[in-house]
């Protein structure tokens, strides 16, 4: 295990940007736990949900003198300054780094006084993995998380862990009742403290936190436990360095003589023989368990969903044992995720930036807003529309986040637009447009009968489209090269394990190895071509009507809300305008694939004529830029549909040769630009026949048009002025405020010029380093000032998917 903690620290301590909150235990909307104020001490404050509201996990290391150290949380503030047989100091804390999956928190104990002059201090390190594995969705599934404990040194130290109530319920009040359980109860020696509400409320939640679930804390045999008031086990830990093995049967109030639940474990590294340090490690684990997750409006009815992993694992002491007994497998596969996605951000993304810090530092923002459930046949991936309203299933929150999906695991992306494609294919939603969400509030997935959702009717058909498209098309990516850990299978495996074809009421089914829990491979060469026309024939009813709607009304969209509500209403929106035109080529494109060449004729027509006019009603009178509304003269917009455009390859100068992403043979670790593949003119792919290889990359099949969509020129045109209206903290969304999201500015970045890209990447990287918001990534921010909250305060949102958007980019076009 210390092997293995030492090669995550060693991918995690790459990181340099310093965010002003760290994830700890990110799993879900429930399973949320971050560290506040991560520039500083961690002992400064509690750690918090993602609100902001501190909740209770605390840790205490001692030394065999008497003298406690605060590590994590504030739990020395039940801790005696006087007439008792301890001292209270601070640890020389080290820092903090992470990457994708985990966050280490590093800190120097110094020797007690009469062996000071003797030894070196031992070095502990907190490590909090909450994996990200897209090769084992089930592993992905588990509703928990690891933190494990590496004391490095030459004389014993003992740590003290504890959690309270406040993680099944967001009421300080609520009564709560709890469980030891040891032995057969779970794996053989494992110890588990079980802590749940006495009165639960499914599907309720007060302050953002689930009224039901079950918490379940676990630690290593050789721990000694406690449960009790919390200034009595911590006072008690503090004075002895153990804890007693005995359960406070008197259940209470969360805050009424707080009850906690603790571990110890002592970490004897002393040696009275050789002088050279040793090493010791202890795991704990932290579950919040549901049953059921959601309650969705199914094709059959209100539907109360089970947790996917339900299906593996027939009870919640089984699912625990294996997720501690798995540590060694999801940290590996974990890893593997890390090491790829940084060597792919360094490849992919501009020169020498910090783009694998910000992507690093945004995977487990995005999957900590959704909770699997489903069968194996049918798997589904809810999400919650976390901070800005609650709205389950938005599909213009799916939509930002899409850039995630398609470079970790497109078919989690699938999982994703299941439930909004069955709910409106069963003729639930009465609107000829896309519904926007399955329900106001998560986690009840009830869907608009009434069709009275927020108006949103170019946006989501749009959205929904683009992301139909995006999908079939990762699906019959054949170049795999470099992504292993995304692929795990391969076409041998897929042959024993999976089908040629899905299901006709199945999205893809989830096929996994009996033996390590490994998904079956998915997609490329023939399957997933099979795939990928199965899934859009089931929906085509639905997406030739969105369509429609989008002839009828996208080139000149009346007065309503696009993605950016927050902003208000507008007519004659710019980018909503742009981002129907480019469904509406999407749809010719999907008409195309399942032979319905009169309507994919029809639509390339109706695209074609729709972009020639969208250019002359949107841009300004010199050309230079597009205006935030057609109407509105002296303004200008962030263009972030033209992302849409590149990422469903109808932008061949960028996607057939991927100009800023493909590396020539032995390059260095520093990188200029004639490090890279250049782009050929218009000319030059006008004259290249389909299938040609421009660079390492082919080019796309020959289905594909081989001249732009969009014209360059507005790709050139908007780059050069992002440059000029730059600020200190990245690019403003448009000329009416000072704010930003991050979303739009990577998908801007991912269509711009390199210098560009790069000026924008390293302006986000540098608001990460100085904001003063206080609170998990926000994708909303001002970029003058101190990079604050503009007035909405979004935060932990799963938009930050977006910033994926480049590397999205780069694998987009089979």
């Amino acid at each position: 295990m210390s092997l293995l903690l030492g090669i995550l620290c060693s991918v995690a301590c790459a990181s340099v940007l310093t965010p002003p909150v760290l994830p700890l235990f990110v799993r879900n909307p429930y399973l949320n736990a971050w560290l506040p104020s991560a520039r500083h001490a961690p002992w400064e404050k509690w750690p918090m949900f993602y609100t902001g509201e501190y909740i209770g996990f605390g840790v205490l290391a001692s030394d065999s003198n008497g003298t406690v150290y605060p590590l994590l949380g504030r739990p020395q503030d039940s801790l005696k300054n006087k007439g008792v047989s301890y001292n209270i100091s601070f640890p020389e804390y080290m820092g903090s780094s992470y990457d994708a999956s985990t966050t280490n928190l590093t800190y120097h104990i110094p020797p007690p006084l009469s062996a000071a002059s003797k030894k070196s201090p031992v070095e502990i390190t907190l490590s909090f993995l909450c994996p990200i594995t897209p090769s084992s969705t089930l592993r992905q599934a588990l509703p928990a998380c690891y933190m494990s404990v590496l004391a490095e040194g030459s004389f014993d130290v003992s740590i003290y862990v504890d959690v309270n109530g406040q993680w099944v319920s967001g009421d300080r009040n609520a009564q709560i009742e709890w469980e030891y359980i040891h032995g057969d109860g779970t794996a053989e020696g494992l110890k588990t403290w079980k802590v749940k509400k006495q009165q639960e409320a499914v599907f309720s939640e007060t302050a953002d936190r689930a009224e039901w679930g079950t918490l379940y804390f676990s630690g290593p045999a050789d721990s000694d436990h406690e449960s009790g008031t919390s200034a009595i086990l911590r006072q008690a830990f503090a004075t002895q360095g153990t804890l007693k093995n005995q359960v406070d049967e008197d259940f209470r109030g969360i805050m009424e003589e707080e009850p906690v639940f603790a571990f110890s474990k002592t970490f004897k590294l002393s040696n009275s023989t050789h002088s050279s340090s040793k090493n010791n490690t202890a795991l704990f684990t932290l579950a919040h368990v549901q049953d059921p997750v959601v309650q969705y409006a199914s094709a059959r009815g209100l539907t109360l969903m089970r947790p996917l992993w339900m299906s593996w694992f027939f009870s919640d002491p089984e699912m625990i044992n294996f997720h501690y007994n798995d540590f060694q497998k999801a940290s590996k596969l974990a890893a593997d995720y890390d090491y790829y996605l940084a060597l792919h951000a360094k490849v992919s993304g501009p020169l020498n930036t910090d783009y694998g810090d910000i992507v690093a530092l945004s995977a487990r923002q995005v999957m900590g807003a959704t909770s699997f459930a489903g069968t194996p046949d049918n798997p589904i991936l809810f999400l919650k529309e976390i901070s800005s309203n609650g709205n389950s299933q938005t599909v213009d929150v799916i939509f930002p986040s899409m850039p995630f999906f398609l470079y970790t695991n497109p078919r989690w992306l699938a999982y994703l637009l299941e439930p909004l494609l069955e709910h409106q294919l069963s003729g639930q939603y009465p609107n000829k447009y896309s519904m926007h969400d399955m329900g106001t509030h998560f986690p009840n997935q009830t869907g608009h009968a009434d069709g009275n959702d927020e108006y949103m009717p170019v946006e989501e058909c749009g959205n929904m489209l683009i992301m139909a498209l995006a999908l079939a098309n990762s699906l019959q990516n054949n170049d795999l090269d470099g992504y292993e850990a995304f692929r795990a299978g391969g076409q041998d495996y897929i042959d024993k394990h999976s089908k040629d074809y899905i299901d006709e009421n199945s999205v893809f089914p989830l096929s996994l190895s009996n033996v390590d829990y490994i998904d079956a491979g998915w997609g490329g060469s023939h399957k997933g071509s099979s795939q990928a026309l199965q899934w859009l024939d089931r929906s085509y009813g639905l997406l030739k009507q969105w369509t429609g709607y989008l002839v009828e009304f996208s080139l000149e969209p009346h007065n309503q809300l696009s993605t950016d509500d927050f902003a208000g209403w507008l007519a004659l929106q710019t980018n909503l305008a742009l981002k129907g035109i480019v469904g509406i080529n999407a749809m010719s494109e999907i008409a195309g694939y399942l032979g319905h060449k009169k309507d994919a004729d029809e639509y390339k027509s109706i695209a074609e004529s729709y972009i020639k006019k969208w250019q002359d009603f949107a841009m300004s009178r010199d050309g230079s830029h597009a205006k935030l509304a057609y109407n509105w003269y002296g303004s200008w917009t962030t263009l972030y549909s033209l992302y849409a455009d590149a990422l469903l390859c109808f932008h061949p100068q960028i996607t057939d040769v991927h100009y800023f992403f493909d590396l020539k043979p032995n390059t260095p670790d520093v990188l200029s630009d004639s490090d890279f593949y250049q782009p050929p003119t218009d000319q030059q792919l006008l004259k290249t026949p389909p299938n040609t290889p421009h660079s390492p990359r082919s080019a796309k099949a020959a289905s594909y048009s081989r001249k732009n969509f969009i014209p360059h020129g507005v790709y050139k045109n908007q780059s050069d002025w992002y440059a000029l209206v730059m600020q200190r903290y990245g690019l403003p969304l448009d000329s009416r405020h000072l704010y930003t999201k991050s979303d739009w500015e990577f998908e801007a970045a991912a269509v711009s010029e390199p210098r560009v890209r790069k000026l924008i990447v390293d302006r986000v990287a540098r608001w990460i380093n100085e904001t003063d918001t206080d609170r998990p990534l926000t994708d909303l921010y001002e970029t003058e000032g101190t990079g604050g909250f503009p007035g909405p305060y979004f935060m932990a949102r799963p938009v930050v998917g977006g910033h994926f958007a480049i590397l999205a980019l780069d694998r987009a076009c089979p």
